[in-house]
This record gives C-alpha cells, structure tokens and sequence, in this order.
C-alpha cells in the first residue's frame, strides 16, 4: 500500500515495467503549466498568471490575459515593434483612388 501522502488524486500514476519483469507504480506530482511566453520573442509574458485551466476558467477575462491587442500573445516590445511595421507599410504604400475622381 503506498504512503499516505501518496494516496490522493493530486498524484498522477504511471505503470512501468522493471528490467526484471514485474510491474510497480510511479508517483508523480501535477505540476503547474509554464509561463506564457512570446511567440516572437520568447519572452515571459507578465500579466498571465499560471493557472491550470480549470481555474482559469474561473478567472474575469481581464485577469486572464492583458486586455490589448495581442494580449498572452505577444510581449509589449515585440507588438510596438509590430505596430511600427505596420504603420512603416502603409505610409508607404500608394494611396489607392476612391471612388469620385478629385479635380
């Protein structure tokens, strides 16, 4: 019988086989998930806590993900660098003609 610290549905179990043929039983904690990170980057994301996903259900969207765009995604160097390039191209970019015809 395992231990009594061992006996709780927090443990995950896991069969292995020993090179001598018998079967035991592993014990290993649930751990938490990693850290959000950018996937620019790869930077720690501040702002999404490490949660499993039962609790983060649990959580106001607000305090899931930083409320902006690309919030969880991206880090806030690597969106203002994005939003720079964007801006960058469309300045660049030849106007395109509406529909009247200016005089």
């Amino acid at each position: 019988m395992p231990r009594p610290s061992l006996r709780t549905r927090t443990v995950k179990r896991r069969n292995v086989r020993t090179p001598g043929s018998r079967r035991v039983v592993h014990y290993s904690r649930l751990s938490k998930p990693g850290e959000a990170r950018c996937s620019a980057c790869g930077a720690i994301l501040p702002g999404v806590p490490r949660l499993k996903p039962s609790k983060m259900s649990n959580l106001s969207r607000s305090g899931r993900r930083p409320n902006r765009p690309y919030g969880g995604y991206l880090c806030s160097a690597c969106l203002s660098s994005k939003i720079r390039a964007q801006v960058l191209i469309e300045e660049k970019a030849p106007q395109k003609a509406s529909g009247k015809k200016q005089k």
